[in-house]
């Protein structure tokens, strides 16, 4: 096994990332100058999977007139500029939190340019988020737990920085992706749960592809069942593909809507 096991593997994940920024990564991508204006004027999308956008409803009861006035919003492992530029155009009280320096330096360049006030905390979300409890209305946290081990730290860290009636959206990937060889879905190479930190066979195969990052499947149960175990409770979900690999056959992420409710006790 590499001798980069012994570091900290999210910090080797926000390391690649930010190689992966440098080279075009399209998910640290900033919008552009024009795409904020459009924001501001009432035309935007964001994406919490790849490719389908999330409703504007789910952002209920906070986004109201086209507006959000104010509402604390927690972009979770969310930098790249991508975003909360278009959460901030539309009037809310941004915070951003990533582990890539790379993906933050972007928010910054994009608040700068724009005008805008933003929150910006590098902190990894494997450990108690530097946040008193319930700090946000909302929490925009898309696809980025596959780069975690344990999601129930993240479900559980999300309900208690949740404020009563708060609203967590999440982006995931089903897992689907991890059994199949990428070059050829068709083929299954792999069983899940995939996890390198407890396959050394998986690791090694990784490293030959040239692969240093930390990748990991998660069950439905997991993150769904996860959501639900914290606390929280699901009110909408949706399928997406990213269009390449098994994700040509079938859906490989799901986006879901939950709630902390009013009436929890803590």
């Amino acid at each position: 096994m590499d001798k980069n096991i012994f570091e900290s593997y999210t910090d080797i994940n926000a390391r690649e990332i930010d190689g992966w920024v440098e080279r075009g990564w399209e998910w640290g991508v900033p919008i552009s100058h024009e795409i904020f204006l459009e924001a501001k004027a009432g035309r935007w999308s964001v994406l919490l999977t790849p490719s389908k956008p999330v409703p504007a409803e789910w952002f209920a009861p906070y986004l109201q007139d086209g507006k959000f006035n104010g509402a604390k919003l927690l972009g979770l492992a969310s930098g790249g500029g991508q975003q909360m530029p278009v959460f901030a155009a539309l009037g809310a009280n941004c915070t951003v939190l990533d582990y890539s320096e790379r993906q933050l330096e972007s928010e910054h360049m994009v608040s700068k340019r724009e005008g805008y006030k933003i929150n910006i905390v590098k902190a990894d979300m494997t450990l108690r988020l530097p946040f008193e409890d319930r700090s946000f209305d909302l929490i925009f946290h898309p696809v980025s737990n596959c780069y975690v081990e344990d999601v129930f730290h993240i479900w559980s860290e999300c309900f208690r920085i949740l404020k009563k009636g708060g609203v967590l959206l999440a982006g995931m990937d089903n897992g689907i992706s991890f059994l199949v060889e990428d070059e050829n879905p068709r083929l299954i190479v792999n069983k899940l749960p995939y996890n390198p930190l407890r396959d050394e066979n998986l690791r090694k195969r990784s490293l030959e592809r040239g692969e240093r990052d930390f990748q990991f499947s998660h069950t439905f149960e997991e993150q769904v069942g996860g959501q639900l175990k914290a606390g929280l409770v699901l009110t909408h979900l949706y399928e997406d593909a990213d269009g390449e690999g098994v994700g040509l056959y079938m859906p490989n992420y799901i986006a879901t809507r939950a709630v902390k409710p009013l009436t929890f006790s803590a």
